[in-house]
């Protein structure tokens, strides 16, 4: 009986302390925001403890924006738009979701705003010639089309544009900013003469932009030297424009 009374007590004090122990891990746990119920750390609190400066907060303002636009271009380029997220632009950018938020709604918005950017027009050249401005314009976008970001990007929006209407709709605006110099250069050439005043002058914009787009996105073919050159010539050819500015900038 002797031994049963003192086993019965070691089990009670044993019991108490526990009770003890526990209540102090508790305390601890209020006390400390750092730690869960269990009186260990959270593991994504245990991560900022050992990175201190894994995420620094971006400033507010143009240079923040600018700089969150480029990250999401690059995770689009790379990642495609299934790897398009506000948590993958944020990593990317180096700062919180909540900056990009501060930006953005949306991830939607976040895409309008990143292929605006990257959708900017050429500037308008003012060589004062026709065929030499035209020359500029389509060796920029054989540039343009040659290397990365853009082709990247182009291959993206496309199939993403092919599946939702409202992505149609902002490539068919941005594809429309794109065209607008070489539009106005040929309005411009018109309305002084040289060229007929019947010229089509957008079926004379596919003549000059489709070519490079179809080398680089489906015939995967390099450009040959003087291509822009070649392309120009052909067109100005086909809608009448006169050839003397040939003879001035061979």
């Amino acid at each position: 009986m002797d031994r049963i009374a003192w086993l019965i007590g070691h089990v009670r004090s044993l019991y108490q302390y526990d009770i003890v122990s526990l209540t102090l891990i508790q305390y601890r746990s209020m006390s400390d925001p750092a730690t869960d119920q269990l009186g260990d750390q959270h593991p994504h609190r245990q991560d900022a403890a050992r990175e201190p400066g894994a995420r620094h907060p971006i400033p507010r303002g143009e240079h923040a924006r600018q700089r969150v636009l480029q990250a999401a271009l690059s995770v689009l380029a790379d990642e495609g738009l299934a790897g398009f997220t506000m948590q993958a632009v944020a990593h990317r950018a180096g700062a919180s979701k909540a900056t990009v938020y501060r930006h953005w709604t949306s991830r939607g918005a976040l895409l309008v705003a990143a292929m605006d950017r990257g959708f900017q027009p050429f500037p308008l050249p003012a060589t004062g010639h026709l065929r030499t401005d035209l020359i500029e314009l389509v060796s920029r976008l054989e540039a343009l089309v040659s290397g990365q970001p853009f082709p990247q990007l182009m291959a993206v929006f496309i199939d993403a544009a092919e599946r939702d209407p409202a992505l149609t709709s902002l490539q068919v605006e941005l594809t429309e900013r794109r065209r607008e110099p070489l539009q106005r250069l040929l309005l411009e050439a018109r309305q002084r003469g040289d060229i007929p005043p019947a010229t089509d002058l957008e079926l004379a914009v596919d003549f000059l932009a489709g070519p490079a787009f179809y080398r680089r996105f489906i015939a995967h073919r390099a450009f040959p030297d003087d291509y822009a050159t070649a392309v120009v010539d052909h067109v100005l050819t086909a809608i009448g424009h006169s050839t003397t500015d040939k003879i001035e900038n061979p």
